[in-house]
This record gives C-alpha cells, structure tokens and sequence, in this order.
C-alpha cells in the first residue's frame, strides 16, 4: 500500500463518481458484509431478522463501513449452498433493504439474480455485485446498464481444476465479462474486477490470485478483494470461519498493496484499522 492512490488521474476523471471518491484516497474502501440469509458460511442466520439485519448495519457504518453489501441468498464458495428462487431472495430483501438504505451509506446488492438486481437499484442501492461477473443471467449486464450503477464482476467456476493455470483463467474470464459489459452499454468506468478468492479455485489458487493481484491492473479497472474468513486460510493454521480474522488481515492488507481498491469483510472495525494504520505508515516512507 502506498500513500498515493495507485489510480491514475484518468483513470479517475472516467469513472462512476461513487468509485471516483473511493479510488482518490490512499487507503481502500471498506465493504461490509450484511448476510440476510440462514445458510451463509461464516454467519448464516445471525442477521436473517430485519431487526438484527439493521442493527448490524448501523453498527458496521460506526466501525467505519464505505459500503454495505446485502446478500439474501447464499453464494458460499463452498458445496452446500440452498438456491432459492427470485420471490424468496426478495421477501428477504424487502423488510431490510429500505430502513438500509435510508442510513445513508451506499449499498450494494450481492445477488446473481436480474430480477432482485432490479428491485435493489430500483429502491436505492447504489451498486450491483454479481458472484458470476455477467455471465450467468443473460439480462443481467442490461439491468446494470439501464441504471446506470457500477457493477462488480467477479471471477467464478462452476468445478475447481487444480491442474489449470488460475491466472489465465481468470484473465479469460474477465474478458468475456467485459465483453458483455461493452455490449451491453456499461461504461467501463462502472466497472470493479473481483478475483472471486474461494470460488472454483483450490486453496493454492486463492493465494495466488492474491500474490499476483497486480496481474490484473493490464484491465485498468479498479479491484475489489473479498478474502474474509475464506477456507484457504484455515490450510495455513487450522481455524473455523470465526477464528480467521488474523489471516483475513494479511490477505486484506497483501490485497492493498497489490492495488486493491475496495476490501470486503465481515470485520469492519478492525479492517478499517488495518488499511488505514498501513497507509499511515507507508505515508512516512
């Protein structure tokens, strides 16, 4: 991580202006993560009550929060995860999403569905963020682009391959999106990359995402890293998600001075800390 913003000036002049602030400072953004579902890896069914589902944001926006991203159907990077059909996700959504949005943080809406896409932006969300980058809904890329919103797009496999080359896929991967994304009228300044850490790839093959995250700056566009609690951490020292935030921290801060523009995590106030105190660090150099 560096004191100066690893984006250049046109890179700034031509993005969406909710990434414009984020990319302009010298430490990355902070997503805070907000499962309204029963079923999520790390914390499934502690915020399923809107109640509690609010209360956890509020309290994520005082730990210092940028962003909050609201899922209402699992998208573990694990097998196991329920699918549940458009009406369900929303009756999920439709208690929380509004009181959310009224706290005045933008919010991002974590669904590989067009239709809960909509309905999120539609009633204020500010960011779509797609687990299978564009590639899964065919009206997904129109829906982002008929509202104008940013979009992140990440990197996702239906079977992990231990025997490919993750980088290569990953840079195939991203073309293709960005390709529909083009055809689709999203300004490539809307645009957030995500390597998708834990999803199709092998624990191996997270960490190198993570090592070589620079390999991905050939696309100019911003990246978003969501390491938090990932199962590779747990291959290094043996830990439950729960028990994970010291090898969250590491990933997180490798991330940003890789170029990582947004960090997204279940523990915000100490991520906030981390990026932050390294950034004041590195200002000193």
């Amino acid at each position: 991580m560096s004191a100066n913003s690893p984006h250049s000036a046109s890179d700034l002049t031509s993005s969406h202006p909710l990434l414009r602030a984020w990319l302009a400072r010298p430490f990355p953004a902070v997503m805070g993560i907000l499962n309204v579902t029963p079923d999520s890896f790390s914390d499934g069914g502690r915020f399923d009550a809107p109640e509690r589902a609010i209360a956890q944001a509020k309290s994520m926006i005082a730990a210092g929060a940028d962003i909050i991203d609201i899922g209402a159907e699992s998208t573990r990077p694990y097998k196991g995860a329920q699918p549940v059909t458009a009406e369900e996700e929303l009756a999920r959504l439709r208690p929380v999403l509004p009181a959310i949005v009224a706290l005045g943080v933008p919010v991002s809406i974590d669904s590989m569905k067009s239709q809960v896409v909509a309905h999120a932006l539609e009633q204020g969300a500010a960011v779509a963020n797609d687990v299978w980058g564009l590639q899964r809904d065919p009206a997904m890329a129109e829906t982002v682009a008929a509202h104008g919103a940013p979009v992140v797009v990440m990197h996702n496999r239906t079977e992990v391959d231990p025997e490919i080359d993750i980088i290569a896929d990953m840079l195939g991967f991203f073309e293709r999106s960005l390709d529909i994304a083009a055809k689709a009228g999203i300004p490539a300044g809307n645009i957030v990359l995500d390597p998708g850490i834990g999803f199709g790839k092998t624990a191996e093959q997270s960490m190198t995402a993570l090592a070589r995250l620079d390999a991905f700056a050939c696309f100019g566009l911003p990246l978003l890293v969501g390491a938090s609690r990932k199962r590779f951490i747990s291959t290094v020292v043996a830990s439950e998600p729960q028990e994970r935030l010291g090898g969250s921290i590491a990933a997180h801060l490798i991330a940003a001075q890789r170029g990582a523009a947004i960090i997204r995590a279940h523990d915000v106030a100490e991520t906030v800390q981390a990026v932050r105190v390294a950034a004041a660090i590195e200002a000193q150099r």
